[in-house]
């Protein structure tokens, strides 16, 4: 229940070469910054390497230092997403083995709700699914390991293994969370919270009677 699971879906972007030093990974931070502000303000299609260049404010030659072509940036943004969502679910797992997570429900969507808000840019990229195979496979990955530690956490909370029922359950969850949050948080204007307060509500219940089910299993 409490093993350790490595970080995430492979989330290594197709650098044509590593930055070393400070001032090209802060290059290459500046080139991500840039082309995420232009997912959430002008869509996929100005995301040009000429554009991503200009709100950088570098040489458009630096970029292509980095990245081959504007799939490799996307590719890049698309899995520091991905690598935040990772990182939010073994963080929540660790609170839940330390006795910190009293409200699974509430907390689990705060938190990703949170992620979902921080990313224009992402919410961007998945609405108009503008994701190489490789991306799209990373996001396929990144669900199941969400939905792996949320059977973890059931599996500690219930104190009892959760086998394919909590599997089942955990794996539904995300796909019914990613759904309203997407919708939630798709667009420009200012996010619909009751819709959020909604989604807890019928998580809670199904939280509930997953509990039920999960006891009558181990009786």
């Amino acid at each position: 229940m409490t093993e350790t699971k490595k970080p995430g879906p492979d989330s290594r972007p197709r650098l044509r070469r590593q930055p070393q030093q400070a001032r090209s990974r802060a290059r290459v931070e500046a080139i991500l910054g840039a082309a995420d502000r232009l997912l959430s303000q002008e869509g996929y299609e100005a995301l040009t390497m000429r554009r991503v260049a200009e709100e950088a404010g570098v040489p458009v030659g630096s970029i292509y230092q980095f990245y081959p072509d504007k799939g490799a940036v996307v590719d890049a943004l698309g899995r520091r997403y991905l690598e935040a969502f990772a990182s939010a679910i073994e963080e929540l797992v660790a609170r839940a083995v330390a006795g910190e997570l009293t409200d699974l429900v509430g907390t689990v969507v705060d938190v990703y709700g949170e992620l979902f808000r921080s990313q224009p840019g992402g919410m961007a990229l998945w609405a108009g699914r503008h994701l190489s195979p490789e991306l799209a496979r990373a996001d396929e990955a990144s669900n199941a390991l969400i939905a792996d530690g949320l059977r973890r956490i059931v599996e500690h909370l219930t104190g009892a293994p959760g086998g394919e029922r909590a599997r089942r359950a955990t794996r539904m969850v995300v796909w019914a969370a990613n759904a309203v949050l997407h919708e939630v948080f798709k667009g420009d204007g200012e996010p619909d919270l009751e819709t959020v307060d909604e989604l807890k509500r019928m998580l809670d219940g199904y939280w509930e009677d997953l509990r039920g089910r999960l006891a009558t299993d181990e009786g």
